[in-house]
């Protein structure tokens, strides 16, 4: 009788397992559980739908709102991702919640919804759940993930989240750790982030020996970073085919006066060749070359030769440029290329907002001032600058020694005189000066016309005044709107007879007729006290007018 209890007793609690394990949710950990740990939305584009149960408060810290765009980003603990322009890349879904509370009885379950537009391919990623210690893991996929074979040029064109298979030459190495580099196949470069090991693993790129000038065939994932970088990520290696060439020597820097640089290389073919792009012939000059036969050992029956290529470089007068001159040896049975970049230091060009609008983007270095007509990020440092020929666009300004997030300390205020230095850049096609380093700023104080009267005379010190353009009334003070900017600006507390201004930070007197100011109209000028003969006066520069009712 016993035997027969203890059986009935073992199969119930059997049961009783079972019905337990199917009502669990199917990623359940610890505190928190989900519906499903692999959500799947349609090829033409719709929505997923996973059940949270948590009994904590939640968040998912790989997504994050961009402040500026007010868009979903990829981050990092729950902060943005940013490239060195200060973009964050958007994720191709959009979530219902990035955080959530913890459930009651009344609510047993939190519904994360998941939406996609519809996508010619496919594209997946893994979002990172956090809730106390405990980290859980929910996949999203949308489309098939084979691998299509493509060029560079069909990867850039082609679309977002698809899985491509590609083959070209490895120009640059970027990261040794994650595997992040350039692939460029002749019709167009993109950019490898993150590359797997022989074994699936990441953060072990070292293990496969791809050196630049290498020949790569590879497959994964497309993205576009920041509206412009196209990127294939964590891809799979097929095969490497080992170049005949590769660069010895570093990446160098010139100084602006020139001089004379050496890059050395090794090659495995039939002699090796220097190629300098045309657009350079005329500040890379080629010198010599030395060829070094290589030693045969035990080890290394086969050593590669060296050749030791001499080239000057002719002295920068404009801002820092960047060098490349393509290396190449060829067997007979196929060719190999490598490319070898340097840059030159230049002069910081000192320049006019709109001269810095005008040029092209690249490395060169410029310093502009003007005045800060609004701040739009407090943290980076993203503010607008104005001068007489036009406003830019600072994104990030970081202080003297290259430091970010410390624009609070700078105290900068909207009305301040600013000088930055910095790269001419642009985002969708609009002009900027991204990651500016900050050189000096003026400090600027609003004012009334009451209180403006009683400072004391400095052209050292600049004060903000706001107030209505009026003929002048004051003895012994000229009234020329038209050509020196000479009014009464009157304001609640009072008026005062401001002598000239100019056409902005930077700008010309007797042009003030330019602004199109007149009587009536409410103006804000930047301005020093000064006083002659008795009388004091504002020696203004213009920042804004509002044309009268």
């Amino acid at each position: 009788m016993k035997l027969k209890y203890l059986f009935t007793a073992i199969v119930s609690a059997l049961l009783l397992t079972g019905c337990s394990e199917d009502n669990e949710p199917a990623g359940q950990l610890g505190n928190i559980g989900l519906s499903t740990t692999y959500a799947v939305i349609p090829d033409e584009g719709g929505e997923a739908t996973v059940n949270i149960t948590a009994n904590d408060n939640w968040e998912i810290t790989n997504v994050a709102i961009d402040e500026e765009t007010g868009k979903q980003v990829i981050a990092m603990d729950g902060e943005p991702v940013r490239d060195k322009n200060g973009k964050a890349t958007e994720t191709w879904f959009t979530l219902s919640q990035l955080s959530g509370t913890a459930n009651t009885r009344e609510n047993p379950t939190t519904e994360l919804k998941i939406k996609a537009d519809r996508i010619d391919g496919g594209r997946e990623m893994e979002l990172q759940i956090k809730i106390g210690s405990n980290m859980q893991f929910l996949k999203v996929r949308q489309g098939a993930m084979e691998a299509v074979s493509a060029s560079c040029a069909e990867v850039i064109a082609g679309a977002d989240g698809k899985t491509y298979r590609v083959k070209g030459i490895c120009t640059s190495i970027a990261n040794t750790t994650y595997g992040n580099w350039y692939l460029n196949d002749g019709t167009g470069e993109v950019y490898i982030y993150g590359t797997l090991d022989a074994n699936g693993g990441k953060q072990n790129f070292l293990s496969l020996n791809i050196e630049v000038g290498d020949e790569v065939e590879l497959e994964g994932p497309k993205t576009t970073y920041s509206g412009n970088v196209v990127e294939l990520v964590d891809v799979t290696v097929i095969k490497i085919t080992k170049s005949l060439i590769k660069v010895v020597s570093p990446e160098a820097t010139i100084s602006k006066d020139g001089g004379e640089l050496e890059v050395k290389v090794a090659y495995k073919g039939k002699g090796a060749y220097a190629d300098i792009p045309a657009d350079a012939q005329e500040w890379i000059r080629y010198k010599t070359t030395e060829f070094i036969a290589g030693v045969p050992s035990k080890i290394e029956q086969n050593p590669a030769d060296t050749a030791v290529f001499k080239f000057d470089i002719m002295a920068n007068v404009a801002g820092a440029r960047e060098g490349k001159i393509a290396f190449n040896s060829g067997n007979g049975s196929g060719t190999s290329n490598v490319e070898y970049t340097f840059t030159q230091e230049g002069a910081i060009e000192e320049v006019t907002i709109a001269d810095f609008l005008s040029r092209e983007e690249g490395s060169a270095q410029y310093k502009i001032s003007g005045i800060v007509t609004k701040i739009v990020n407090t943290t980076y440092g993203n503010i607008y600058i104005k001068d007489a020929t036009g406003e830019a666009y600072i994104y990030g300004l970081l202080t003297s020694k290259g430091q970010s997030k410390q624009f609070e300390t700078m105290g900068i205020e909207e009305g301040d005189v600013v000088t930055v230095v910095g790269t001419r850049s642009s985002y969708k096609g609009n002009p900027q000066m991204p990651n500016a380093v900050y050189q000096s700023h003026i400090d600027v104080t609003p004012i009334s016309t009451a209180k403006f009267r009683n400072v004391e005379d400095s052209k050292d010190k600049y004060y903000m005044l706001t107030g209505k353009v009026e003929k002048v009334t004051e003895a012994g003070a000229k009234d020329d709107i038209e050509t020196y900017g000479n009014f009464n600006l009157t304001d609640e507390s009072g008026s005062v007879y401001v002598y000239g201004v100019t056409t902005g930070w930077n700008g010309e007197r007797k042009k003030f007729g330019t602004l199109g100011v007149g009587y009536g109209d409410e103006i804000t000028i930047l301005a020093y006290k000064d006083t002659y003969k008795g009388l004091v006066e504002a020696v203004g520069i213009y920042v804004s007018h509002k044309k009268a009712e």
